[in-house]
């Protein structure tokens, strides 16, 4: 049940529908006949109202406080599209956010204010699971996403595989939203992430960056609770993923990878060392091509390789 449970009489019978908002626009799902069994899901659903509406003042208060410290909000399109993939259960069924929509979430976490110039660049939301928490979970998200998704106006970006989507285009901008797992193999290729009802693309290192991820409020209406990386991980991955960007470590992409990295080392210098040096020796710890990437990024970087020396040695 995503909405509001509405009742309709028609030729003398009752039949329920699940009212709904997806962005500005109001939708209906048929759910069936009055009768018995629908009626006593109807009274559970309505017996957790008291619970939901606890939980929604709680999160409208740290909304408010969050607020007051000027933090940034998310923009009513991206906003509402989190929002009804949350309602779905993707973030309680191992979805995690990644990319710029995660870190602007950081300034709740650590307390800092981020420019509009720092969270630029792109409106694409993206979301990473484990596969194989995927499987073990035998529950999946309700409703589909590809009929949120479409709700949107999101049509699916054809792949190399027909029967495998992992990626959707709104049809009214550029915006992207995309689907990642973790790969623990030579091949970056496509896996399926039953939970989800989706396919995701595989990437190395993603399975450093969303390992123990942590719940945040994203700011819109009375906020949304989803997961994103912790944040020393996400600073380090960037410092892999600036090195690894295909289009080469001077593209702008890469630019902004290796400036979120440095905002987060340094906030995280000061105020969490120890977390910040365990990231970082983690990943140092993984391999060779692991090392390469960081000290390639931390070259151009020198003031993150200085603070991150700090951490270790503790002064």
């Amino acid at each position: 049940m995503r909405g509001t449970p509405t009742a309709r009489q028609i030729n003398g019978r009752t039949y329920w529908y699940d009212r709904y908002r997806i962005g500005t626009a109001i939708h209906e799902k048929y759910l069936g006949e009055e009768k018995p069994d629908l009626l006593s899901r109807l009274e559970r659903f309505d017996a957790l109202k008291d619970e939901r509406a606890s939980r929604r003042r709680e999160r409208a208060r740290i909304v408010r406080l969050l607020r007051s410290e000027r933090f940034l909000g998310l923009d009513g399109a991206s906003g509402s599209l989190i929002a009804a993939l949350a309602r779905t259960g993707t973030f309680r069924l191992g979805g995690v956010l990644v990319g710029t929509t995660a870190f602007r979430l950081y300034e709740g976490e650590l307390g800092l204010h981020l420019t509009l110039d720092q969270t630029a660049m792109t409106n694409d939301i993206d979301i990473a699971s484990f596969e194989k928490l995927s499987l073990a979970l035998g529950d999946t998200v309700e409703p589909s996403l590809q009929e949120v998704l479409g709700g949107f106006e999101f049509a699916p970006v054809p792949s190399i595989d027909r029967n495998r989507v992992w990626r959707w285009r709104q049809s009214n901008s550029e915006t992207m939203v995309e689907f990642l797992t973790p790969s623990f193999e030579e091949e970056e290729g496509l896996k399926d992430l039953p939970a989800l009802g989706v396919s995701a693309q595989s990437l190395h290192h993603l399975n450093y960056l969303i390992a123990d991820p942590i719940h945040a409020a994203a700011i819109y209406r009375d906020g949304i609770l989803v997961r994103i990386p912790r944040p020393e991980r996400f600073a380090i991955h960037k410092l892999i993923v600036s090195n690894r960007r295909k289009d080469g470590p001077e593209s702008l992409k890469a630019r902004k990878d290796l400036l979120q990295a440095a905002l987060l080392i340094e906030i995280l210098s000061n105020d969490r060392p120890a977390d910040l040096e365990e990231a970082y020796s983690d990943a140092m710890s993984r391999g060779p091509r692991w090392r390469e990437h960081i000290e390639r990024s931390l070259s151009r970087s020198p003031n993150s390789r200085k603070l991150i020396e700090r951490s270790i040695s503790g002064l």
